[in-house]
């Protein structure tokens, strides 16, 4: 495949930090993306993703489904030659399963449970 039909993505990461740039090919899946990603996570990181699943990739707007080829999530924008797409990253954990006496606490006390994502 010539290398101008390549597309050039980085992943902007909750911090404010950058994965990448990678270069894929139009025809590649989000799924492919963000196990790429998850394999090249940054070890440093409070926040680590466990699977492809703890993940979702935000680009123009829009949460990216995991069938979707990365020609289809272009924004029109992004057409311009030689640019770098940014994908923002947003992790968020699996539930885990609790023992059923932890469970009966989080009962009596008001939940708290939050996510946060820094669009810059």
């Amino acid at each position: 495949m010539p290398e101008e039909d390549l597309v050039e993505l980085k992943f902007r990461l909750y911090d404010g930090s950058d994965v990448g740039p990678f270069q894929y090919s139009p025809t590649a899946t989000v799924a492919m993306l963000k196990d790429r990603l998850v394999s090249e996570w940054p070890k440093d990181k409070k926040i680590v993703p466990k699977g492809v699943s703890d993940i979702k990739l935000i680009t123009a707007g829009k949460i990216l489904e995991n069938g979707k080829t990365v020609a289809q999530c272009k924004a029109p924008f992004d057409d311009l030659p030689k640019s770098v797409i940014t994908m923002h990253v947003v992790v968020q954990p699996s539930p885990t399963k609790t023992r059923p006496e932890k469970k009966i606490e989080e009962e009596e006390s008001p939940q708290r449970s939050f996510c946060s994502c820094t669009i810059m």
